[in-house]
């Protein structure tokens, strides 16, 4: 062929031969990679095919639903699925072929058929569950030991949300006074970031988890759109390893995410988290109450009995005491006449004994001694025992019971 063709008449070419080769409209299965709708109301998407590994993409097409059919066509799958369309939806559209010169290959739609979303939707939901279950962890949260007292909260919510504002207010604002200490670990509640905003908030929490008896997840009110975001394998997983237990407040009417079903409890609404804790003091208030009065009344009890046993113990005391204290006053009686008898006698033998020394001090005083006919001679004030102390013209004393003389030794 040496005929040459203009770009603009290849182009015709291929418009013609896909319309008389793809004349009709087609079923097709996508998922939406990007949508936008401008200023007319017309909305624009990029479809995409994904591979198994759900990662890499197998093929890629631009659509289009003008802004004439967009409006039925939104208003009437949103309310039939409860989602909106969004980026990562699954969806089976009816669409024609449509080939331009410059903008190149497009799908119109002109139909969504809701119900091949919410099956989608649903198995999406069942496959993440059942691989949480084959690897054991889906009830890993669930049976944490749920705190007595839940007063320190880690909350997972964005700053801006109502949700997170009537949640404080009505923690802090109870009317039982109780106090309740929280830290906010900012991050978004749908949409492509809050994945990972969420596990890298729970990530923070993880560091210190002493410094917290539990952690929320809460929003504000929403389309069923914003809990689809919910059902998310890598939020459920950190959720089922998170080593305290996890309450959800994301505000749902109807179904449980799969983020939901792995918490330690899920609640409606953060008002309703915010209920459900205070209920918990209460319940706790409560039981340390009846506690008190368990304590107060087996306290009570157990003096009674014990009055009991001291007056049954007092009662059969008495009489034995009683008789001891007869038996030992006699024996004390009998020992004190003994002991009176034994001083005497004692006694007795100390004077008649006392009395024979007196009388051989009688019998040995000098003066006595020198009344039965002796003397006693002395030298110098010495007495004189043996005469061989004695020299010739000593002068010695001699003492008789009348008086002395003095003497001249010869």
């Amino acid at each position: 062929m040496n005929e040459k063709l203009s770009l603009t008449e290849l182009q015709l070419i291929i418009k013609d031969s896909l319309y008389l080769a793809l004349p009709g409209l087609y079923w097709v299965a996508a998922e939406i990679s990007e949508i936008k709708e401008n200023y007319n109301g017309h909305c624009y998407l990029e479809l995409v095919e994904k591979h198994p590994d759900e990662v890499s993409i197998r093929s890629r097409v631009k659509a289009v639903v003008w802004s004439s059919r967009y409006r039925f066509i939104k208003s009437f799958f949103e309310n039939s699925a409860g989602e909106s369309l969004r980026e990562g939806l699954r969806i089976l559209i009816r669409v024609k072929i449509e080939y331009h010169e410059i903008y190149g290959l497009s799908l119109v739609i002109n139909d969504i058929d809701p119900a091949f979303t919410i099956g989608e939707v649903a198995l999406k939901r069942q496959q993440i569950l059942k691989r949480l279950g084959e690897e054991g962890v889906i009830t890993m949260n669930r049976d944490l030991e749920f705190p007595i007292l839940p007063q320190r909260i880690a909350v997972i919510s964005s700053a801006n949300a109502a949700g997170y504002t009537d949640f404080m207010n009505h923690l802090k604002g109870n009317s039982f006074g109780y106090v309740f200490y929280t830290s906010l670990f900012e991050t978004p509640m749908q949409g492509k970031e809050m994945e990972s905003g969420i596990i890298n908030a729970m990530e923070r929490i993880s560091v210190h988890p002493g410094e917290f008896d539990l952690a929320v997840i809460i929003r504000g009110g929403g389309s069923q759109t914003d809990l689809s975001w919910f059902d998310n394998y890598n939020v459920a997983f950190y959720v089922t390893q998170f080593p305290i237990p996890v309450i959800t407040g994301i505000g749902h009417d109807k179904d449980l995410s799969v983020t939901d079903i792995v918490a330690h409890k899920s609640l409606k609404t953060p008002t309703a988290v915010a209920d459900f804790l205070i209920e918990c003091m209460i319940s706790a208030e409560n039981n340390l109450m009846d506690l008190g009065s368990e304590i107060a009344d087996k306290s009570r009890l157990m003096i009674e009995v014990s009055k009991r046993r001291i007056e049954t113990a007092r009662s059969r005391i008495l009489p034995v005491a009683r008789n001891l204290l007869l038996i030992y006053r006699n024996t004390i009686n009998r020992k004190k006449e003994i002991l009176e008898s034994h001083a005497k006698n004692s006694l007795g033998l100390l004077i008649n004994r006392v009395a024979g020394f007196e009388n051989s001090l009688k019998i040995l005083d000098p003066a006595n001694v020198l009344k039965r006919g002796y003397s006693i001679t002395s030298i110098n004030g010495k007495i004189v025992k043996e005469c061989n102390v004695l020299k010739k013209d000593d002068i010695i004393d001699t003492r008789f019971s009348d008086g002395s003389i003095n003497s001249k030794v010869l």
